[in-house]
């Protein structure tokens, strides 16, 4: 049976729609769901002759090459996310460094820069990946969708708050009332079977926020980097990084975003 008859035989059952939703969700976040997968079991499977975070490390490097060559990634979606692993990895530097010290990685790795494990960039690689292969799976659209340009300034400053606010005066709630400036009017449409859905953007934004603040809660709970709160004695992530959560992923989407108009301008321009 192919992928579309197997989805639309889903799609009469009972709540089938919402069963639909939920396949395409997880095949959109394989990459993610993938990684999750390899943070728990090498918490409680010892692997030999390297350290975990070196395990973890190889293991996303498999992960993004052989669904590369499954062609379940495409080329340019495999840029934007090393785009977005770069943008991780510069932020973990920082929030990691002794004079910061937000999180940190309990374990020691070889391949490492400063404090930083260097299979950790893949976990924000990961929401990149979700965010492009989404446009795909679930094809989206989107109405009444603000200026790109503000959107990219909005970006740009969510990105540098995050390090900014060790300094000087946390924005978050001004970016917050920019993010609802910007894209409170704003829908995305997907497709789920041939039935054509749509919900308020901002909506999506927070839902999706939500579920990488559970996905932290599991790598917090199997030690992969901890809190300070959590060093001594796991307790979950405080409901306030949802809000941390909701604004990288912010940055994710306008990234996405840009580089696939970019693309379509592009595509449009060939004779």
């Amino acid at each position: 049976m192919q992928k579309t008859q197997f989805l639309h035989a889903i799609g009469r059952l009972p709540f089938g729609a919402l069963l639909v939703f939920g396949i395409k969700q997880a095949w959109a976040a394989l990459f993610g769901g993938l990684m999750l997968f390899v943070l728990v079991l090498t918490a409680y499977v010892d692997l030999p002759l390297l350290m975990r975070y070196d395990w973890l490390f190889i293991a996303a490097i498999a992960i993004q090459l052989c669904m590369l060559a499954a062609k379940l990634e495409k080329p340019h979606e495999v840029i934007t996310i090393m785009l977005f692993h770069l943008v991780g990895l510069g932020m973990e530097l920082f929030k990691t460094s002794g004079a910061i010290g937000s999180w940190s990685y309990p374990g020691d790795a070889f391949f490492k820069l400063g404090n930083v494990p260097l299979f950790s960039g893949f976990m924000y690689a990961a929401v990149g990946s979700y965010m492009a292969r989404s446009w795909r799976v679930m094809e989206l659209e989107f109405s009444k969708y603000p200026n790109r340009i503000a959107t990219a300034f909005l970006a740009v400053g969510i990105y540098a708050n995050f390090f900014t606010h060790h300094f000087f005066y946390d924005i978050r709630y001004f970016l917050f009332l920019a993010i609802l400036l910007l894209f409170g009017r704003t829908w995305v449409t997907y497709t789920i079977n041939t039935t054509v859905r749509r919900m308020p953007l901002v909506m999506a934004f927070v839902l999706i926020a939500f579920f990488i603040w559970l996905a932290e809660n599991i790598a917090t709970y199997v030690n992969v980097w901890l809190y300070p709160h959590q060093v001594g004695q796991w307790e979950m992530v405080g409901l306030e990084k949802l809000g941390s959560w909701l604004l990288l992923m912010v940055i994710s989407f306008v990234m996405v975003d840009l580089l696939h108009y970019l693309r379509s301008r592009k595509h449009r321009a060939l004779p």
